[in-house]
């Protein structure tokens, strides 16, 4: 089983095994249709395409949700189950993102209790250098029975964020770049900074140019930086809207410390509130 990470060998392996299932996560903020173009134009045989907004987010409340909230536990395994993932196939999830968005399919999945999922390792990227094949032919999935067990414990709402502030056995980490985290520049939401008390870990540190994770050891003294000895339990990651946090989340799973903590509202919810104060500038 694989449960964080597989290379574009070990899934060229399993191309043609029933019980796996290959989704393709392709996505763009810029272009939100990009990845759906991209993967009709080709994509890894066998894959079905998951869209961020339409297939790994709930729906959008102005004022009161982030930018991507997580979806019902239900409405989730209703679309896993269209996706052909049942509760004993292996899943392999890819991007061409350094699995930024990937990331997420891996954490919900696990948050919903489906722990054989793993991102491919360098991604489409890799795969194509390799000169792996490819399909543009889009398949039907078989659909699979999906039972969600929720593990509540994997992440946080914004009530738990605000309480721990202040307490120095928590360690909470903006996982966006380190200009948007000061507060020096905001492309996306409509205020700049982050939550206060907040530390910085940009989750593009955990890959390297190529895409591909960091190894193992890498990851440890990258992690440990910034977090020194705190516990998976005591460590929360967020990001702009709960998805690049997850990448942290991967790689900090991969590294073997442990299931540490998403808030899923991240930045654009906590900001959805005028009320709740901002910091700027480094920690």
């Amino acid at each position: 089983m694989y449960t964080t990470l597989i290379s574009t060998e070990g899934l060229a392996q399993h191309l043609e095994s029933r019980d796996w299932a290959v989704i393709d996560c392709r996505f763009s903020l810029a272009d939100t249709e990009a990845g759906r173009r991209a993967y009709r134009n080709g994509h890894i045989p066998g894959a079905r395409y998951v869209h961020l907004d339409e297939g790994l987010s709930g729906p959008v409340v102005p004022g009161k949700t982030g930018r991507h909230p997580l979806p019902n536990p239900d409405v989730a395994a209703m679309r896993f189950e269209r996706l052909g993932i049942g509760n004993d196939v292996q899943v392999v999830a890819y991007d061409d993102s350094g699995g930024m968005i990937a990331s997420r399919l891996w954490w919900m999945l696990r948050w919903l209790g489906h722990d054989a999922v793993a991102v491919l390792d360098g991604g489409w990227p890799r795969w194509i250098s390799e000169g792996r094949p490819v399909e543009t032919v889009v398949q039907e999935a078989e659909p699979r029975s999906f039972i969600p067990h929720p593990r509540p414990g994997f992440l946080v709402d914004v009530g738990f964020v605000q309480s721990i502030q202040g307490q120095p056995g928590m360690k909470l980490v903006d996982s966006r770049a380190a200009e948007r985290y000061r507060g020096e520049t905001e492309p996306i939401d409509p205020v700049a900074g982050h939550i206060p008390g907040a530390l910085n870990m940009p989750n593009d540190q955990t890959v390297g140019q190529e895409g591909a994770f960091l190894s193992k050891t890498g990851l440890q003294e990258h992690f440990k930086k910034v977090l020194g000895d705190t516990d998976a339990e005591h460590t929360i990651f967020y990001c702009g809207s709960g998805v690049s946090a997850c990448r942290n989340i991967l790689a900090y799973k991969h590294a073997g410390l442990g299931d540490a903590r998403l808030y899923p509202g991240s930045w654009s919810e906590w900001i959805a509130d005028p009320e709740r104060e901002v910091e700027r500038g480094s920690r």
